[in-house]
C-alpha cells in the first residue's frame, strides 16, 4: 500500500512540476466509471500525466443456479494515470497507471413467488430465516491499462472531446453472504447458514467477470 501511495504521489508531483510550464487542461467525464473528470498536465511533448475522480450507482437484478438477487453496484474510483502519444502532434494515446478503487456491490436475497429461500437444493421460509444480505468486494489497488483519443490539456482554445477504452484489473471478487433475523428452531437456523456458505461459494462464481471491469468514457472540456 506505502509503494501505491508513492507511486500516486510521484505523479501528482510531475503534475505539479509541469503546472509551472504548461497549461491544465480539466474535462468532465461520464461513462462506466460513472460521472467525474480528469485533470491533465503536459510533461513533455508526447507524454501527459491526468489525476481524476468517477463515482456511479447502478442497481440491477442476477441470480446463481438457487437464489435471486438485487445487487447495487457503486463505483467509487480515483485514479493517477500517465498518458503516452505515438507523435508530439497526436491525439492517439496509450494510458497506463493506478486506481484506488472503491468499487463494491452490495447483495440483497430475494424471496420466490411462494415466499420462499431455496438454498442448496432446500427450501426455506423467508419469513422464518430472515434476510439475506451481503457484499462483493475487490482489491482496493487496481492497474489500469487502455488506449484513447484527444488531449484535454492541448493548447488550441475551444470546446474539445476525448475518449477511454480500457479495463481496470481489479482482481478477483471476494464475497460475504449471511442472514439476519432467523426466528425458526437453533437446527433450521444452523443449517440454513450452511447452506448460504454453500450458496456464497456460486456468488463468487457469478461475479467473476467483474475481476477486469471494462472503462468506457468520454469527456468533454474548453480551453480559454
Amino acid at each position: 500500500m506505502k509503494k501505491t501511495f508513492a507511486a500516486f504521489g510521484l505523479i501528482a508531483g510531475l503534475m505539479m512540476t509541469g503546472a509551472s510550464h504548461a497549461d491544465v487542461g480539466v474535462a468532465g467525464e461520464i461513462g462506466t466509471t460513472g460521472i467525474g473528470f480528469h485533470a491533465s498536465i503536459p510533461l513533455q511533448p508526447n507524454l501527459n500525466a491526468r489525476l481524476g475522480l468517477g463515482y456511479l450507482g447502478y442497481s440491477y437484478s442476477g441470480s446463481t443456479s438457487d437464489m435471486n438477487y438485487e445487487l447495487k453496484l457503486k463505483a467509487n474510483t480515483y485514479d493517477a494515470l500517465l498518458d503516452w502519444y505515438p507523435s508530439a502532434d497526436s491525439s492517439f494515446r496509450l494510458t497506463t497507471g493506478l486506481a484506488y478503487n472503491g468499487n463494491k456491490i452490495d447483495v440483497d436475497g430475494q424471496a420466490n413467488a411462494a415466499g420462499n429461500y431455496t438454498v442448496n437444493g432446500r427450501s426455506y421460509s423467508a419469513g422464518a430465516v430472515g434476510q439475506v444480505n451481503g457484499k462483493v468486494s475487490f482489491n482496493k489497488v487496481a492497474p489500469y491499462l487502455g488506449i484513447g483519443w484527444g488531449r484535454p490539456s492541448s493548447k488550441e482554445k475551444g470546446w474539445s472531446i476525448s475518449t477511454d477504452i480500457g479495463v481496470l484489473l481489479q482482481g478477483s471478487p471476494r464475497t460475504s453472504l449471511s442472514n439476519s433475523g432467523c426466528t425458526a428452531s437453533a437446527s433450521v437456523c444452523s443449517q440454513f447458514a450452511n447452506d448460504l456458505a454453500r450458496e456464497n461459494e456460486q456468488l463468487r462464481d457469478e461475479v467473476k467477470r467483474f475481476k477486469a471491469y471494462p472503462v468506457l468514457r468520454i469527456g468533454v472540456s474548453y480551453k480559454f
